[in-house]
């Protein structure tokens, strides 16, 4: 067996004659498996929060989404629809997206109207998120759904006969607008259901029949804003989008989920790294215990020390003896922590024991990657650390 490991193995196990060294090893230890429970815990959360929150997007954006490059509008035309023809493409949907102005009775709301086809929901199974009412009625022409939100921000409710749903849209044109009374196209809509999916979407969208929006923005019966796609397998989207931009060619852009909501998930990896990076510093100030419960056994081995210095150890060897003893207490604590935290992220995830509401249990995803992050980080660490304490080691002290 390796002299240093040995003696280190024996230093570990071995309780010292000095009971405030014992304590301050005791106190090292259980610092660096609760930091070891923290940290697991913690990145597991964040990664059962991003799924949580990625959920909703999932549930409103499709896998990819045509646009035009130039204009806010393109024409369906043979050249696009043959371009979709992949075996891949599990299915795609037509779209027409504005910015309108909503009135009802004497309140008002800026928005966005999404008119859809009938393939909308096997792109997008947004009318999973509709708590009141129908989903978009795709015989009756001007009926919309709304976001909670919007619902709100009118005070309306839906099947409301008396009053109409005012939508708004500017003609196009050029300069100032002169004639107020002229310069908007409007259409009367009913409303026939609330969705609830984010605030943002809830704020923002209003869904229609695709007629209705086409009508309202004078646009051709083959003319559209996206064509949003739906993959058999969302591992392919590279690869289809790659595929995409080649038949659809310059004039046309391809973008997948990620990309239409780049921000967003720039600011739930911000958060997750930030999250990490807090938990590692706690984890730092833990292992500072290690540090100095390895010094404090320095001091009190150093008659020991001197007589392997005298029987021809040399500096170098009687260093790594305390490295590998504070790397053997790092790896102590590190297994004990993870053998605590998995299976409590485990429960979480299977019962929800810890709510955030009554019916909402608090999210979290048990990660083979979270768990080699805590392994690397805490090793890592602890392998400087231990260099650091076993750095005190010098000729000097051992002669």
């Amino acid at each position: 067996m390796n002299f240093p490991l040995y003696i280190a193995r024996r230093y570990l196990l071995s309780k010292s004659s000095n009971n405030a060294i014992n304590i301050i090893t005791l106190i090292a230890t259980i610092g660096v498996i609760v930091s070891t429970i923290a940290l697991f815990v913690v990145l597991s959360v964040f990664s059962g929060l991003k799924d949580f929150s990625l959920s909703f997007i999932r549930t409103s954006d499709p896998d990819l989404k045509i646009t035009s490059v130039e204009g806010k509008s393109f024409h369906f035309n043979d050249s696009v629809r043959n371009a979709l023809m992949l075996d891949k493409i599990k299915a795609y949907s037509k779209v027409v997206e504005e910015r309108v102005f909503l009135s009802y009775v004497d309140k008002s709301h800026v928005a966005s109207i999404k008119g859809i086809d009938t393939n909308f929901l096997h792109v997008n199974r947004l009318d999973t998120a509709v708590y009141f009412g129908n989903w978009v009625n795709y015989e009756a022409k001007h009926t919309v759904v709304v976001g909670s939100a919007i619902s709100m921000a009118l005070s309306i409710g839906t099947y409301d006969f008396l009053e109409a749903l005012k939508i708004y849209v500017p003609k196009p044109g050029k300069g100032y607008i002169t004639n107020p009374k002229t310069a908007f196209n409007q259409v009367n809509a009913q409303t026939i259901g609330i969705f609830r999916l984010t605030d943002e979407i809830d704020r923002k969208y209003v869904y229609a029949n695709l007629a209705l929006a086409q009508d309202l923005l004078n646009y051709d019966e083959d003319q559209i804003s996206a064509v949003e796609i739906r993959l058999t397998d969302e591992e392919d989207e590279q690869e289809v989008q790659q595929e995409l931009k080649s038949r659809l060619g310059s004039g046309f852009e391809v973008r997948t989920r990620q990309q239409l909501n780049s921000v967003f998930y720039k600011m739930l990896n911000t958060e997750n790294l930030v999250s990490y990076l807090v938990f590692t510093l706690v984890l730092i100030i833990a292992l500072f215990n290690v540090i100095g419960a390895i010094v404090m056994m320095i001091i009190d081995k150093r008659e020991n020390l001197k007589t392997l210095f005298h029987l021809g150890s040399e500096i170098r060897d009687i260093r790594r003896i305390f490295v590998f003893q504070g790397f053997l207490l790092t790896c102590f604590g590190l297994f004990t922590g993870l053998l605590v935290a998995i299976p409590l992220v485990i429960l979480q995830k299977k019962f929800g024991f810890i709510m955030i509401t009554q019916s909402l249990a608090y999210p979290v995803e048990f990660r083979a990657i979270n768990v080699l992050v805590v392994v690397v980080t805490l090793l890592v660490l602890g392998f400087i650390a231990s260099q650091i304490a076993s750095g005190r080691i010098s000729k000097k002290l051992v002669e």
